[in-house]
């Protein structure tokens, strides 16, 4: 059929199109006038404008409308005449095709074969442009001859490689007419090209493979760095842009695992890769895959390996949840976005070409593995078969084909104006006029009605295929993490979330879906994680620096052995989503803790984790049976730590989810710290005796203090303790087999627990530990004697010592011997003293710590006038002026002891309620600030969930709110403290 039919493009037939062409035709007026082949070409395209009206109509449209043709056609007006002239323009086209075998045969170098690739791709382009729009093809049509092209020019380009190399020697044995035959170099083609659907300025999607151990490669030819070298060259010769411009961009990520693979890649390596860790989205692509170039038999037979991988014969609810997770991975769901027509990306946009593709697949991943027929590449061809075999309705494959033929027809022509990959339709009023004429309407509107009757009949067939999916996966716009490249709108969505890293979050995504952890190694926890993916970066998005939380999840994601069963929680209680978020978001120790140990998040899975906090019993019996069957040291101590990182993380998140009060807390970590201690000084001694024996009479016990005696410990408290021994006889030596005095066994023993506690392991540290609190602080031995004990209290400490000593408590050891060591610390702290000296001790020392800690800023706690050191002075200092005549008042903790010395009569009704509430106020803010926030970090620079999490827990409306209070209430505290203690007078 002539080209004859271009009423489609009468409205262009007007005054602009003439104007623009008339510099052109002048062009060609010019060169007709002079001599030789030019002169001939240029006159032969004007006689054949003269002879045609319908041919000059053609040729103003495409000058003014198609820059990309128009210079083409300047390029080679005698071609553009023989295609007008021609009773069957198609066969000129075949016979490009089949001129280019020819020439690539003869072609004596690359630089030949570039060019005549280049130069055969320019004739294809202009006469497929002439032939859309002169109404001889179909937009069906098109594409088969643009992927016909294709072949020839991969394959002749593939087949021009090899025998360079056979002329090198280094490919053996093949036939030169066909020396892809016998190669084991093969070359896929995906997509749109797989399946003969290419547009107009498509890229063509390849899968580069070989056969190392029956490629006839010669001796000394290593098979990867020959065959990855080719294939670049392929690359080179199909994609450089040289004067002749290009022939294809070549896109090689639809291979696997892109990232971390050569572009050319074994046969048993891509086939154990998609066996063992495909993806769903790779499931769809592998549905139009051809053997193009190279060693044909060779694909076919790749292929036919990876059947079981595309096609599967049962149907399962797993599979259903993979396939609606592929659905989410390449739209949004039902009801996300809208229709638009003036920008609107008519292939991956509402209603798109893409939403067809996904339609048929989809449906073909479902039924193919049972319905051989429904296993076709061709989309037009699928819909007739999902016709006939009963999956939609005829009316329905009718109504898809038409759309289908209409967005590929509107794609081409958008594609023509500029040979670019471009989807989207034009913004700017003229020029989006411009191509409404271009692609044959009338007008604006008549363009516009059409268009979206097309995308909401595509919209409604595709949103109904998946309207039983989960309301889990729904999104406000698209989130596409397939294939390697960055989607648009999947960027643009991601920073309307607030993440602003967006372009290494979606490739960090894109890697778990390439199996880059061990959680997402299975296709079901990839299913999983997809199925949670929307909600997920909604919850990570709402916390103050999503991509820091993003982050620390990646981290948390890399440890996880496993990820089904989380993935499935986090799916089945969406709730956990946002536990996930505030963790990651919110507290930078839990974070780290959670990625350097993702399993210690089993706490949470325990039924029982918002219930009430273990008593000490059920902690002794965990750390027991942890321990048990443990029989080294080393082992017991790596159980610990695990035992305590699992417990504290469960404290620490119950703390932010404000699901306890700081009393309950501090008394967790403690009772905790008590066990493991305990635990930890049994082993070290059993392990210890081994070696160094007995002592006659030995016993020890752990004294805590500090916040750890006092019961009031927080995430970041170190454990201040003492060790206190007693022997029958000191001169004696311990009965191991290397025996020890009694004096250097207990610092060695001392030693190695503070090693058990302190020191770093497989598992991490467990605690830090702090002895300065013993007679003597540094100076003094690690291991004190009861002896010394008592009599260094009651002549030499200072006063600040006797003070540290009411939060005295006996934490792991022999029972007589904290008998003893008990009453010891009770007659020291009932030892009658002067009121007037300890006035001055405890004001001397309170200034002292204000020097040397004072300037900290207003959001210290500890050391600053007003602070819980005040409070805690005063308690101490109530306690040693009074303790001879009133014994109940010595007790560790804090708010206890100063509601004991209220009921004795020593504290008054009001100082009692500022302190008791000044108190618990310092301890909230400790324990949250503990666990979220640096040492010397304020508020004032923290994320605003952390903010949020102070107010929540100190019942305050606002950050100002909060810095008044805590202001009032030092205030108050260091006046108090002055009153009852002594003046400080700096």
């Amino acid at each position: 059929m002539p080209i004859s039919g271009v009423d489609s493009l009468f409205p262009l037939a007007d005054a602009r199109a003439r104007a623009a062409a008339r510099p052109f035709i002048d062009d060609l007026r010019m060169r007709a006038g002079g001599a030789g082949e030019e002169a001939a070409d240029a006159e032969n395209l004007l006689a054949c404008l003269g002879q045609s009206p319908r041919h000059e109509t053609l040729l103003n449209a495409i000058f003014y409308a198609a820059p990309f043709l128009r210079d083409t056609i300047m390029r080679d007006p005698g071609f553009t005449a023989v295609i007008l002239a021609a009773p069957d323009p198609a066969a000129i086209l075949d016979g490009v095709i089949a001129d280019l075998a020819a020439q690539l045969a003869a072609a004596s170098d690359e630089k030949t074969l570039k060019e005549t690739l280049r130069c055969s791709r320019l004739r294809m382009a202009l006469g497929v442009g002439l032939l859309d729009l002169g109404n001889v093809w179909t937009a069906r049509e098109v594409s088969e001859g643009l992927s016909a092209f294709a072949d020839a020019a991969v394959g002749g380009a593939v087949d021009w490689l090899i025998r360079d190399s056979m002329g090198k020697g280094a490919i053996i044995g093949l036939d030169p007419r066909r020396p892809g035959r016998g190669s084991h170099y093969i070359v896929l083609a995906m997509g749109k090209y797989g399946a003969r659907e290419l547009n107009y300025s498509s890229d063509i999607d390849l899968v580069v493979s070989y056969d190392p151990k029956a490629a006839p490669l010669a001796a000394d030819i290593e098979a990867s760095r020959f065959f990855v070298r080719l294939t670049r060259k392929l690359v080179q010769a199909l994609q450089d842009r040289t004067a002749q411009g290009y022939v294809f961009r070549v896109d090689l990520r639809l291979r696997p695992d892109p990232r971390a693979t050569n572009v050319a890649i074994a046969v048993e390596t891509v086939a154990r890769y998609y066996e063992n860790f495909g993806q769903n989205w790779e499931r769809a692509a592998m549905i139009k895959a051809r053997p193009v170039a190279g060693d044909l038999a060779a694909g076919a037979a790749l292929l036919g390996r990876l059947s079981g991988f595309i096609w599967r014969k049962h149907l399962d609810f797993a599979a259903i949840l993979d396939v609606q997770s592929l659905k989410r991975q390449m739209h949004s769901a039902k009801g996300c976005g809208s229709v638009a027509v003036r920008g609107h990306n008519i292939k991956l946009g509402r209603g798109g070409i893409r939403e067809i593709e996904l339609f048929v697949q989809t449906q073909q991943l479902i039924a193919g593995g049972r319905t051989p027929a429904l296993r076709g590449r061709m989309t037009l061809e699928m819909l007739d078969m999902l016709a006939q075999t009963g999956w939609i309705a005829a009316a329905t494959a009718d109504e898809m084909k038409a759309a289908y033929r209409f967005l590929r027809a509107i794609e081409h022509r958008l594609q023509m104006v500029n040979d670019e990959q471009t989807h989207s339709l034009p913004t700017d009023e003229d020029v989006f006029s411009r191509f409404v004429a271009f692609a044959g309407y009338i007008g604006d509107r008549a363009f516009e009605t059409a268009l979206e009757s097309v995308l909401k009949t595509v919209e409604r067939h595709y949103s109904a295929l998946f309207e039983h999916s989960s309301g889990l996966g729904a999104c406000s716009s698209n989130l596409v993490f397939t294939g390697t490249g960055d989607d648009p709108g999947t960027l643009e969505t991601l920073s309307r979330l607030g993440f602003v890293k967006v372009l290494e979050i979606a490739a960090t995504i894109r890697s778990w879906h390439f199996s880059r952890f061990p959680a997402t190694r299975s296709a079901r926890s990839r299913g999983r994680l997809t199925e949670i993916m929307p909600a997920l970066l909604r919850a990570l998005s709402k916390v103050d620096d999503p991509d820091g939380a993003f982050f620390a999840f990646d981290r948390f994601l890399s440890g996880l052995p496993s990820g089904v069963q989380i993935f499935s929680l986090l799916w089945s209680n969406p709730k956990f989503l946002d536990l996930i978020a505030m963790i990651m978001g919110t507290s930078p120790r839990l974070a780290r803790e959670l990625s350097r140990r993702p399993q210690i998040f089993d706490a949470v899975l325990d039924p029982d984790f918002f219930g009430p906090f273990p008593k000490a019993e059920a902690i002794a019996h965990l750390v027991e049976d942890a321990f048990d069957g443990a029989a080294m040291l080393e082992e017991r101590l790596d159980r610990a730590r695990i035992i305590g990182h699992e417990q504290m993380f469960r404290i620490g998140v119950r703390v932010l989810s404000d699901t306890v009060d700081a009393a309950e807390a501090g008394c967790a970590y403690t009772r905790l710290a008590d066990r493991l201690a305990a635990q930890l000084f049994k082993a070290c001694r059993d392990e210890f005796a081994q070696v160094h024996g007995h002592l006659p009479g030995g016993e020890a016990v752990v004294l805590a203090l500090g916040k750890w005696g006092g019961c009031e410990m927080t995430a970041k408290s170190d454990l201040d303790m003492i060790l206190i021994y007693e022997t029958a006889d000191d001169a004696a030596m311990s009965d191991g087999p290397k025996p020890l005095m009694a004096g250097r066994y207990y610092v060695r023993l001392t030693k190695r627990l503070v090693a058990a506690l302190c020191a770093p392991s497989a598992e991490g540290i467990l605690y830090t530990v702090d002895m300065r609190l013993r007679p003597s602080g540094k100076a003094g031995p690690l291991a004190t004697h009861i002896a010394s004990f008592a009599t260094y209290h009651k002549e030499s400490a200072w006063g600040w010592e006797r003070m540290a000593l009411t939060r005295a408590r006996i934490v792991a050891g022999d029972a007589r011997l904290s008998q003893e060591v008990e009453k010891t610390i009770s007659a020291i702290l009932r030892q009658p003293c002067s009121t007037r000296k300890l006035r001055r001790d405890v004001g001397a020392m309170r200034r002292h710590l204000i020097k040397e800690f004072g300037a900290r800023g207003r959001w210290d706690i500890k050391h600053a006038r007003g602070g819980l050191t005040d409070i805690e002075f005063i308690t101490q200092f109530l306690q040693l002026a009074h303790g001879a005549r009133h014994e109940p008042i010595l007790h560790h903790n804090t708010a206890t002891a100063l509601k004991r010395l209220a009921g004795e009569g020593l504290l008054g009704a009001a100082p009692l309620n500022l302190l008791l509430s000044a108190h618990e106020f310092y301890q909230r803010l400790t324990q949250v600030m503990g666990l979220c926030m640096p040492d010397g970090v304020g508020p004032e620079k923290m994320p605003r969930e952390l903010v949020g999490l102070l107010l929540k827990a100190c019942y305050e409306p606002d950050l100002s709110a909060l810095e008044s209070r805590l202001a009032d209430t030092k205030e108050r505290v260091f006046a108090l403290f002055e009153n009852i203690v002594a003046p400080i007078t700096q």
